[in-house]
């Protein structure tokens, strides 16, 4: 069976779709979106960042920029690095080069798109998978590496668009073990980047970040889009459980919650990309607010050769890298998922897990509960 084939914010396209949601991931660098949860109602939700550049004709030196939108696999995950006699683009092939459709299962109830490429630089190959069930606003992903040998750092990408009204997105998180800032200055304002939260601190709220500022002393990153004028990233670094570690967006204008669920062994950090309008470089211009919520195995964004070796994370007993057996496949389980929320949800304090499904609870101690297979995680 064949997906359907559109041309999408100038990116050809592979869609699908299930009762709830439509799909959509280009065939330049496998980047997820849109994506419409909720479909058939009156209010679909489309919680994914499309970059502004699309269709203008620019000439990006960055490939991953090219077709920059909503959730990526990377791997390599991080900035363009030389390692080891071997040069990597900005979150590697499986962000930047042509897939190729192996076809669309339908079965059960559930709707399955495969994907495929081989990664000359690493010296594998890559099957992606992202699956719709009917009934569920959710996308299940799973990436399957095969061939690889080494080490390398990978992540989801996962770039949320962000409203106009500042601070109105409230995010929050499952338990941490500690949080820190960026290990060294963040934007050059020499490059048309500023950012302002100082750098290689550890903290333990994201409501309290610090910055390079007297006064304001301390940042709030759990509210969004806050601090215009400003690109920042800090990372969580998540908490072991026997449930799956979380990452919650409240949405509150809109009325939706978007959702990631991962299993911290495999993924063991969140990074948070807040970037509003602080990169004045071309494609940027100014003109870019969206939040990345990604979920890595990775020395923050400093690309294969800072996270192969021994770091400020790993040293810490974090790890910044999977080591690959080039007899056994490693495979990447994620879920993303929506769930629309009453008036005055307002920020996600903690997540229930049954079977089949997960209760969002909030601070205001209203909850809903979203049917999601979270089991898929440890599949």
């Amino acid at each position: 069976m064949k997906p359907t084939v559109k041309t999408i914010a100038d990116q050809p396209s592979w869609v699908i779709r299930s009762d709830e949601v439509e799909l959509a991931v280009t065939r330049l660098g496998g980047q997820m979106a849109p994506v419409s949860f909720y479909r058939r109602s009156r209010a679909p939700v489309r919680p994914y960042y499309i970059s502004p550049w699309q269709g203008e004709g620019l000439k990006i030196d960055d490939p991953v920029l090219v077709p920059l939108r909503g959730d990526f696999f990377c791997l390599p995950f991080g900035a363009p690095s030389e390692f080891r006699g071997r040069r990597h683009d900005c979150h590697g092939e499986s962000a930047t080069r042509q897939w190729t459709c192996e076809g669309v299962e339908r079965s059960g109830g559930m709707t399955t798109l495969t994907l495929s490429m081989s990664d000359r630089t690493l010296g594998g190959r890559v099957l992606k998978m992202l699956g719709l069930v009917d009934g569920q606003n959710v996308v299940y992903c799973r990436h399957v590496l095969e061939g690889f040998s080494g080490r390398a750092p990978l992540a989801h990408h996962a770039t949320l668009a962000m409203p106009t009204r500042q601070r109105s997105v409230h995010v929050a998180t499952s338990p941490k073990r500690f949080c820190a800032t960026f290990p060294m200055p963040g934007g050059d304002p020499a490059d048309g980047e500023y950012s302002c939260l100082a750098p290689n601190n550890r903290f333990k709220s994201l409501s309290r970040v610090p910055t390079i500022w007297r006064e304001p002393a301390f940042a709030d990153c759990a509210t969004h889009p806050a601090r215009k004028g400003f690109v920042d990233i800090v990372a969580c670094v998540n908490s072991r459980s026997r449930t799956p570690a979380w990452t919650a967006a409240t949405f509150a204008d809109a009325g939706f919650v978007w959702f990631s669920l991962k299993d911290a062994a495999v993924l063991p950090t969140t990074m948070l990309w807040m970037e509003n309008h602080g990169r004045h470089s071309a494609p940027w211009n100014g003109r870019n607010c969206c939040l990345g919520l990604e979920d890595i195995c990775a020395f923050f964004s400093l690309g294969m050769a800072a996270s192969v070796r021994p770091n400020a994370l790993s040293r810490a007993g974090v790890p910044t890298a999977v080591r690959f057996d080039p007899r056994k496949a490693t495979v990447v389980n994620y879920i993303q998922g929506v769930v629309k929320v009453p008036r005055g949800f307002g920020k996600v304090r903690t997540v229930r897990f049954a079977p089949g499904k997960a209760t969002f609870v909030s601070t205001t101690r209203k909850s809903v509960t979203a049917p999601v297979n979270h089991e898929f995680l440890r599949s």
